[in-house]
């Protein structure tokens, strides 16, 4: 026993040498451990082993980090050269056109050669809108050399004030605009001083050779010739041209290179446009409404003239026109104090023939005249017995002639613009078929004319109508629509029975006069019956050479027509407007005409006031489009 814990013992202490030296982490302390071991310090030995391992452990973590860091650092420099090469890749390849073309604006100057709007023409060739040179007078700081004599050139020529010049003159910028629109001469003038900086670039104004004719159809441009109004307007894309580029090259400090040529792009013209309206008849039109705007006080006059077959319209006049060459300065009739400029600016480019709504009163009866005889509830010998008035539900309604027209035919009754005989047939009609008949003609939609702004017809719904409502509609009140689209329903009724789409343009050509676009339209045939349209145009007939048309006859024509005197609303203010519709020849019509005055002073009934100036248009242009005199039916009589 005592030998094997003698044994036992030698071997514990074997395996405890053995622990304390694997855990020693090099020879030196290896050989330290023994030292100690045999100076029998086994405590010391061992605290001096856990110090040291500590450090080693301590100085390999500080190794570890370190290598760590350096690898992250590394990658982070790998990855940001990776980044900087695509950066590089992107700039220089992906954006080298955009690029290109910074670059290429910082070393350019580039300057605008202004094109030449399109020219407008009447169906003749007479030119109603032109241009005229201008130029543009403008400085590049980095160029001027004589400020002061730049400053006093511009202050002398242009008239402007030297403070203006000079914020303009000292301003650092690439290109500063002095100003715009100078005439030639002037321009001219200022290019002799030869002055370093300053450029005077030629430009077009739009030009309207007679002032005010058409200026609501035609309408204007602004500064920058873009079309503001009218035709000008709705056919800018076809006018207004492609402008053109002068480039020049600068140094870094904004100063053109002299030795490097310049680059020019030649601007296109704009198209022409060649329109329907007749210069001879507009004029004739405009002269007329003008006299008789004066003569009865009215607040404006309109007359529409066009061609009942193909829409084609030959003059629109809306008096009081304004200067198309001074479109910003308000006419005498707009000024009224108190009245924000803008508003009565608008109110002054107004075109009534389609911006504008009316009750359009007898005129209308054509309407219902027509839809009765295409549905079969009236014929030319139906009789009614006019009494003054008509009862409908709890409404009396009045014939102008308040004793009543007595016993009449249907004729009769158009020709005498009876009410209540209207009332009747509408009456007779019906509601459906009423709003049935005013979809085919065209008075529920706009006409689709070739001008900005066209108004709506302001009507009953259809479910709301009531018989009086269905009454008073029927003789041309309780709803609203434009000149223009009782033009385009009453020159159906005496075409054949043809819905036109009234319009201006023809065709635009280049600036060479080879036609680039001719322009077609919408029709729909078939809208009344030849048959209803051959007798309506007799009964038309028959208003003026017998009935409240007769001042619209014309000695030697046979015309057809229908007066109105429609009252304004509120019906208790007493103010009308009094208009007319007259064709011709009467059996087979090539010119339709309408004319309205708003609010006349004194005599208002449309037969007195309107038709007369229909009448003389008349004398005036039939000779001129070549259509012949012809007897009437009275004239044979006799």
């Amino acid at each position: 026993m005592g030998f094997m814990r003698l044994w036992r013992g030698g071997r514990r202490e074997k395996r405890s040498k053995r622990k304390w030296l694997t855990g020693c982490k090099s020879p030196i302390q290896r050989d330290h451990v023994r030292s100690l071991k045999k100076a029998g310090s086994r405590r010391e030995s061992r605290k001096l082993l856990i110090a040291e391992g500590t450090e080693t452990l301590r100085i390999n973590r500080l190794k570890t980090h370190q290598r760590i860091r350096e690898t992250i650092f590394f990658a982070a420099m790998i990855l940001a050269l990776a980044a900087l090469c695509g950066r590089v890749f992107f700039l220089m390849v992906v954006k080298a056109e955009h690029y290109t073309e910074l670059a290429t604006d910082l070393q350019q100057r580039e300057r605008t050669i202004k094109a030449a709007r399109g020219l407008i023409l009447d169906i003749n060739g007479t030119v109603l809108a032109s241009n005229k040179t201008v130029c543009t007078v403008s400085v590049i700081h980095a160029q001027i050399t004589d400020p002061e004599a730049v400053i006093e050139c511009l202050v002398q020529e242009l008239g402007i004030s030297e403070d203006t010049v000079r914020a303009k003159v000292e301003k650092v910028s690439s290109r500063e605009k002095i100003l715009s629109n100078v005439s030639k001469e002037i321009g001219d003038a200022i290019r002799s001083y030869d002055l370093d900086g300053v450029k005077v670039d030629e430009d077009y104004k739009r030009t309207y050779p007679f002032g005010n004719l058409a200026s609501k159809v035609l309408g204007f441009t602004g500064a920058d010739n873009q079309g503001i109004i009218g035709l000008e307007v709705y056919y800018d894309e076809e006018l207004m041209g492609t402008d053109g580029t002068i480039l020049t090259m600068a140094d870094a400090g904004g100063r053109e290179l002299e030795e490097m040529a310049e680059e020019r792009v030649e601007p296109v013209a704009g198209n022409t446009l060649i329109l329907s309206l007749d210069y001879n008849i507009q004029s004739y039109a405009q002269q007329i409404a003008e006299q008789a705007l004066e003569a009865k006080e009215a607040n404006y006059v309109s007359i529409i003239v066009m061609s009942p077959k193909t829409g084609e319209i030959y003059a629109m006049v809306n008096v009081p026109e304004f200067d198309l060459n001074d479109p910003y300065t308000l006419i005498p009739a707009y000024e009224e104090e108190g009245t924000d400029t803008s508003v009565a600016l608008n109110q002054m480019w107004r075109n009534q023939s389609i911006n504008d709504t009316y009750e359009p009163g007898s005129t209308f009866k054509i309407v219902t005249a027509a839809a009765g005889l295409e549905e079969g509830v009236v014929t030319p010998q139906s009789t009614f017995t006019c009494v003054g008035y008509k009862l409908v539900e709890d409404r009396r309604i009045r014939c102008h002639k308040t004793a009543g027209h007595g016993t009449e035919t249907f004729v009769e009754a158009t020709m005498n613009s009876c009410n209540p005989v209207f009332i009747e047939v509408g009456l007779r009609l019906g509601t459906e078929n009423w709003y049935y008949y005013l979809g085919k003609l065209g008075i529920l939609a706009k006409t689709g004319v070739d001008l900005p702004g066209e108004a709506g017809t302001i009507i009953h719904k259809q479910e709301n109508v009531g018989q009086v409502e269905l009454a008073t509609m029927a003789f041309g009140q309780s709803f609203q629509i434009t000149p223009l689209q009782l033009l385009r329903a009453a020159s159906a009724v005496v075409n054949g029975g043809t819905l036109i789409t009234p319009h201006f343009a023809k065709y635009v050509a280049d600036e060479n006069g080879n036609i680039r676009k001719t322009y077609t339209y919408d029709e729909a045939e078939g809208v009344i019956s030849k048959e209803t349209s051959e007798t309506m145009k007799k009964i038309l007939e028959l208003v003026v050479s017998e009935g409240t048309g007769a001042k619209g006859a014309v000695e030697g024509y046979a015309i057809g027509g229908k007066t109105a005197t429609s009252q304004k609303l509120p019906r208790s203010a007493n103010k009308y407007i009094a208009s007319y519709i007259g064709f011709a020849p009467a059996d087979d019509p090539e010119v339709i005409a309408i004319a309205i005055v708003d609010e006349p002073q004194g005599v208002y009934y449309g037969g007195s006031v309107a038709a007369p100036l229909i009448a003389r248009l008349y004398e005036n242009i039939l000779p001129y489009l070549g259509i012949e005199k012809t007897e009437t039916e009275a004239e044979t009589e006799e």
